[in-house]
């Protein structure tokens, strides 16, 4: 956009190291994205791995989501945060033109993750999912300048299918924390109480069945996703592809332990993930001589439609969404309630 405001070279660099060290996945694959791509890409990934990890490691999250909506709201008023990864946020959004129904999604399920909020069918888990990682794939697409319904659909596709892949990971972990993403239902069938495995988490034969149906289901949308890869801009397919590779291959390391994320934690190395990269540039040069999918054109996930229509401006991108302006309403009313209570007990001890 001609006249758009520029990234600062020391902010870049700070949000180049905030990957570097958070999300060694995508940092591999970034380096086949072309220049142009590349750095509003990890500007983008920076700022969602700060809020992810405010929400997820920090003291109190309720009050780093309502940080966060408090930093979209000056990143989108062009007064950001004096800090390098705002500053950096707040220039791409105006160079890319970002909606911010995209972002607003990313912030309403970090508040669902404030509130503990437990999923009670897998419907439910895909709502979830869309919100924290399909969203990316949507902004990826701004980035690049796609908004058409099928290429944005696709990308929601592989979204859902990293972090599918990412719960099925981190199931022990997750657990040790407090939290659980699995659907509630899917203990009821495996007549599992949940609240006893969150207190001692064990690797059970139905466990590991649950991380099977979410790697089975991730699997379903790679697939999907690889049509719409193979119809991005050229310069920009070989490091999505990475993306798909490296992530679908987190599954085929849980896999090969017998689905067991309890009592270990799968990994792929660094070999491993040259390969993708190197298999990632070879499938892209091909993509130009294959015919084009009919898997593109398959209709967006349910969970995934609204966030089609805010990238492809068929919806108002301006409009607060309700479930949205709900889940701050809950989070500004147990925020204040703390405060209430921190200070009824300091005027006691007093």
């Amino acid at each position: 956009m001609t006249g758009a405001p520029h990234i600062d070279a020391p902010d870049m660099d700070a949000c180049r190291a905030a990957i570097r060290t958070g999300s060694r996945s995508f940092h591999a694959a970034s380096r086949l994205l072309p220049a142009s791509l590349r750095d509003p890409a990890l500007v983008l990934y920076a700022f969602c791995r700060v809020a992810d990890d405010a929400v997820d490691e920090g003291h109190d999250p309720v009050r780093a989501v309502l940080h966060l909506q408090d930093r979209l709201e000056r990143a989108y008023a062009g007064q950001p945060h004096d800090a390098p990864i705002d500053r950096a946020f707040a220039a791409m959004v105006v160079r890319h033109d970002m909606p911010r129904a995209l972002p607003d999604a990313l912030l309403e399920g970090l508040a669902w993750d404030a509130e503990g909020r437990r999923f009670a069918t897998f419907s439910d888990l895909l709502d979830y999912a869309a919100r924290v990682a399909a969203v990316v794939g949507a902004m990826m697409c701004v980035l690049m300048g796609v908004r058409d319904r099928d290429r944005l659909a696709r990308a929601c596709d592989l979204g859902v299918a990293m972090q599918l892949t990412n719960i099925a990971r981190d199931i022990g972990e997750d657990a040790r924390n407090g939290r659980l993403y699995l659907p509630l239902k899917w203990f009821d069938d495996a007549q599992l109480c949940p609240d006893s495995f969150l207190r001692a988490p064990t690797a059970r034969p139905e466990i590991s069945a649950m991380a099977a149906r979410l790697l089975h289901k991730a699997d379903d949308l790679y697939h999907r996703s690889s049509a719409g890869i193979a119809a991005l801009p050229l310069a920009c397919r070989p490091g999505i592809f990475a993306a798909r590779h490296i992530y679908g291959g987190i599954g085929g390391a849980l896999r090969a332990k017998g689905y067991d994320s309890v009592t270990q934690r799968a990994y792929t190395g660094k070999a491993q993930k040259l390969g993708w990269l190197a298999l990632s540039a070879t499938q892209a040069g091909l993509s130009l001589l294959q015919p084009q999918a009919a898997t593109l054109h398959a209709r967006p996930l349910q969970e995934t439609r609204f966030l089609v229509d805010a990238a492809s401006r068929d919806t108002d991108t301006n409009r607060r969404s309700q479930t949205l302006i709900d889940a701050m309403a809950r989070l500004r009313a147990r925020d204040l309630s703390a405060r209430q209570h921190y200070l009824a007990a300091y005027r006691r001890n007093a």
